[in-house]
């Protein structure tokens, strides 16, 4: 039987590490046991810019800071939020705030503005027939990771779903993969699949290899430490499957 688990990090781990990425010693692997696909979820999954970056507008409107441009509210998708707000001018003592306005805006509706995109589905069902287990592992907040993965259709496919802690709790994809290989203790060789560059460097740090989606949000050159690329998600199983048959156990 399939089962479907959600975990989260506990919300007081990542207050106790370093703000840099931590150094992950590489997870001992069986090469007996399923092969373990970790997914990125925005950008990789899904196509949820039209809702992320429209309350990420509306967080910087109600503050009555400038709006970034186009092209700088894209960059938001992906990356804890936290982050990204900081990085883009909205000062120290008013993330809390925007933070709160973001949440608002996108969880009253935001969510219906998110599509899988064409053929995601499709390469996860390949995925498990091939044997592998499915994670997905994003910085999304666990909270709001949970509701996308059920309204795409997506936690029916995949063995768990690991989110981040909430938006004003520290924590990076590093942390949020660590959690999710975790839940797999003797797993096989792992891979992540995701489409920015945080995603290789959490990969990464966990001594795990990342395949990097070019369909995604990442900017050009973003994704140049990915141990391979993939352009389509039909080729996303076999992409997957061939960075698995490269990986040592």
């Amino acid at each position: 039987m399939h089962v479907t688990t959600h975990a989260t990090l506990p919300t007081t781990l990542p207050t106790t590490l370093p703000t840099t990425t931590p150094t992950a010693t590489p997870t001992t692997t069986d090469p007996s046991a399923a092969p373990v696909v970790l997914l990125d979820l925005d950008g990789t999954l899904s196509e949820s810019a039209p809702g992320i970056t429209a309350s990420v507008a509306a967080a910087y409107g109600s503050l009555g800071l400038p709006v970034p441009s186009a092209a700088a509210l894209r960059s938001f998708v992906g990356p804890p939020l936290q982050d990204s707000l900081r990085a883009h001018g909205v000062p120290e003592d008013l993330v809390p705030a925007a933070l709160a306005a973001y949440r608002a805006h996108y969880d009253a509706g935001a969510l219906r503005e998110t599509r899988a995109y064409p053929g995601v589905l499709d390469a996860l069902r390949a995925l498990r027939a091939a044997g592998c287990t499915l994670l997905v592992a994003t910085s999304k907040p666990q909270v709001r990771a949970d509701p996308v993965c059920a309204y795409l259709g997506i936690d029916a496919l995949v063995d768990g779903v690991f989110g981040a802690p909430p938006d004003d709790v520290p924590s990076s994809k590093a942390l949020v993969v660590a959690a999710a290989l975790a839940s797999v203790p003797g797993h096989g060789p792992a891979v992540m699949v995701g489409d920015r560059s945080h995603d290789v460097v959490g990969a990464h740090a966990n001594g795990v290899p990342c395949l990097g989606v070019t369909w995604g949000y990442a900017e050009p050159g973003e994704l140049a430490e990915a141990d391979a690329l993939v352009d389509e998600t039909d080729d996303l199983p076999r992409a997957a499957l061939e960075l698995l048959a490269r990986t040592p156990a």
